[in-house]
């Protein structure tokens, strides 16, 4: 899973990448240079894996993992900073987006930029990732239009312009591709596009410890439209620094009952839609990320091509009642183990094994 961090300039996403990522990435205002986006990898420290490593004593255990990138700061001024088609690209490969928006005062950035206003910076944003959709939307009818005057007029060509269309007069009334209601045939035609404004958003609230839990408010206006999440992102940061301990104190006087990561991670599950199944072995206890609503094919796909193309079945039992049995032979015993087929919806928490013939 790929999370891209975006926001205006000195909106604190580099100090919510370290927060996250437990890295030091340098702290800079990114005005007027080029900086490569940071990248950091963590592992979704789901303790079901941690249960079944104990259970199974696997030669290692596998969570998943999340890639959170700090991509460079958005510039205040919407017209005059459009995103370069070489951050676009990079933008493109996320799963989602979320939008950093400082709710912070700070004397030297407040007498730049004005005093925090959360509302307007998510409304800055938004504007910015439009207009490059519109920018990829009118070159591409350009080009479909130089075809038809070619004589090229295929049904494929045609079906191509029409939704194109429809994506640029939404765009045009200033609406994120996201919430248009797009047909089947809609959908599949502009994937190959990657419209940013068609990526799922949450937004990260980056509040102070003079602040942080005091606004309820801004947060009940920004989830009405978007998941949003509160953090005191330089506090945060600050507590990779001390020993669990430490650390636990200091959440517990905040507040603050989950790490930034966890809480994260969760809404991120949540916003994608993502459920986790489980596979065991004596090599390896690994979860694995899926969407709800998937089946055991798609699921044994994940795991590897093979285990896809000759499936026969699901051998199927949940990460639940295997708990509540307290092992996998009494959860044979109770009729708690399944063969499922093909079409089995997987559900969160699955342990599976698939049986296949290639």
């Amino acid at each position: 899973m790929k999370i891209g961090l975006i926001g205006l300039q000195n909106s604190g996403k580099t100090t919510i990448f370290n927060a996250l990522t437990g890295l030091e990435a340098e702290i800079t205002s990114y005005s007027g240079q080029k900086v490569e986006p940071n990248l950091g990898i963590v592992e979704v420290k789901d303790p079901r894996i941690s249960k079944l490593a104990q259970m199974y004593e696997p030669r290692k255990p596998i969570y998943t993992k999340i890639e959170y990138i700090d991509f460079v700061g958005l510039s205040e001024e919407v017209d005059n900073d459009v995103p370069t088609s070489e951050l676009l690209t990079l933008i493109k490969t996320t799963d989602a987006l979320a939008l950093i928006v400082r709710n912070f005062d700070d004397e030297i950035i407040s007498q730049t930029l004005g005093l925090p206003n959360p509302i307007s910076d998510i409304d800055k944003i938004n504007s910015e990732l439009i207009i490059s959709d519109l920018i990829i939307a009118e070159k591409r009818l350009e080009k479909i239009e130089l075809s038809k005057k070619r004589g090229i007029k295929e049904t494929e060509l045609l079906i191509e312009e029409k939704a194109i269309k429809k994506v640029m007069e939404y765009l045009d009334q200033e609406k994120p591709i996201r919430e248009l209601e797009l047909s089947n045939e809609e959908e599949k035609t502009i994937r190959g596009f990657q419209f940013i404004s068609q990526k799922p958003i949450m937004v990260i609230l980056n509040s102070r410890e003079n602040n942080f839990g005091q606004n309820e408010e801004v947060l009940n206006k920004i989830g009405n439209k978007y998941k949003v999440i509160e953090f005191a992102g330089k506090f945060e940061m600050e507590l990779n620094k001390l020993s669990n301990e430490e650390k636990k104190e200091f959440m517990e006087d905040m507040g603050i009952k989950e790490s930034a990561r966890d809480r994260l991670t969760e809404l991120s599950y949540d916003l994608l839609g993502y459920i986790s199944f489980f596979t065991i072995g004596k090599d390896e206890v690994r979860a694995w990320t899926i969407t709800k609503g998937e089946s055991a094919l798609e699921a044994a796909g994940k795991v590897h091509s093979d285990f896809a193309r000759g499936f026969i079945r699901a051998e199927c039992f949940s990460y639940d009642d295997l708990i509540n049995a307290g092992s996998e032979k009494e959860v044979r015993e109770k009729g708690l183990f399944r063969l499922e087929g093909k079409n089995y919806v997987v559900k969160d928490g699955d342990i599976l094994k698939i049986r296949f013939n290639i």
